[in-house]
């Protein structure tokens, strides 16, 4: 779900971008809501990356003293700082992402930072959506926690997504 999210606001946001610069550099002319459409496609690619980025174990972690534990602790502590910090900060963003976007629905809302005044109830949709899937996530990185917390082994993560620089030295 998450890579393929992220591909079609990707490439959406590209052929926005692209377009809005022919149009300004052949035509001298470019459509004002362009401009807003491209922000509002780079807040959904943040949000719906999010979600991946904790499923691909490529989120940023202060490992300091965390790769010196043995694997069971690790599982141990990450268990503990999920159900401490994760859990009720997701479960706030989701909660209220959904009182935001269903608001902007009822009222039909509109941006007023933007002459084009687009609409941006579609967007706020993301907010909640993007907590349910952090949650799914997080019940799935709790199960991984439980299994090396008992077997002393993580459970291999999938591997969809390659750093450049793995796949140069292949």
């Amino acid at each position: 779900m998450g890579w393929e999210s992220i591909w079609l606001v990707y490439t959406d946001f590209n052929t926005i971008r692209g377009l809005r610069s022919i149009y300004a550099l052949c035509f001298k002319f470019t459509h004002v809501w362009a401009f807003d459409m491209m922000i509002q496609m780079y807040g959904a690619l943040f949000l719906m990356a999010g979600p991946y980025a904790l499923a691909q174990d490529t989120h940023v972690r202060g490992d300091v003293l965390y790769r010196l534990f043995t694997k069971k602790w690790q599982a141990r502590l990450d268990f503990l700082l999920y159900l401490l910090f994760f859990f009720p900060g997701i479960l706030a963003l989701f909660w209220y992402g959904w009182e935001i976007a269903s608001d902007s629905w009822r009222y039909q809302e509109v941006s007023w930072n933007s002459p084009a005044r687009i609409q941006i109830y579609f967007f706020k949709t993301l907010i909640p959506l993007a907590g349910a899937l952090m949650l799914l996530q997080g019940v799935a990185e709790l199960i991984r926690c439980w299994t090396a917390m008992r077997t002393g082994v993580w459970m291999e993560r999938l591997d969809d997504v390659r750093e450049t620089e793995d796949m140069l030295t292949d």
